[in-house]
């Protein structure tokens, strides 16, 4: 499995920015699918969770209302809609997945990582 993520770059504050990662290679439905970010200095966090079996969705506190995630089969795409942009959710954003049953928020949990895009918020 590998995954390709796009869509970052420089926004204004209370702006919105979509970004998407594309997945290749062979998934099923217990694929769970995630997004994380690592500000500078600072360690890697969830961001948000998707889990085709069922659309189920986990946010983090920090970005709940502001951030939507989800899935298009046929396009094998994630997105993450992003508004009201905030100068502290600057940070590498990560897309990831890993088999499981349950959408995990600790980085180890999943097994395929892309390979990062920069969102820079500025205020």
């Amino acid at each position: 499995v590998q995954l390709q993520a796009s869509g970052g770059g420089l926004v204004q504050a209370g702006g919105s920015l979509r970004l998407s990662c594309v997945v290749s290679g062979r998934t099923d439905s217990h694929y769970i699918m995630g997004w994380f970010r690592q500000a500078p200095g600072k360690e890697r966090t969830f961001v948000a969770g998707f889990r085709s079996s069922s659309g189920s969705t986990v946010y983090a506190d920090s970005v709940k209302g502001r951030f939507t995630i989800s899935k298009d089969d046929a396009k094998s795409t994630v997105w993450l809609q992003m508004s009201s942009l905030k100068s502290e959710d600057t940070a590498v954003y990560y897309c990831a997945a890993g088999r499981r049953i349950f959408i995990p928020q600790r980085s180890h949990e999943y097994t395929y990582w892309g390979q990062g895009t920069l969102v820079t918020v500025s205020s």
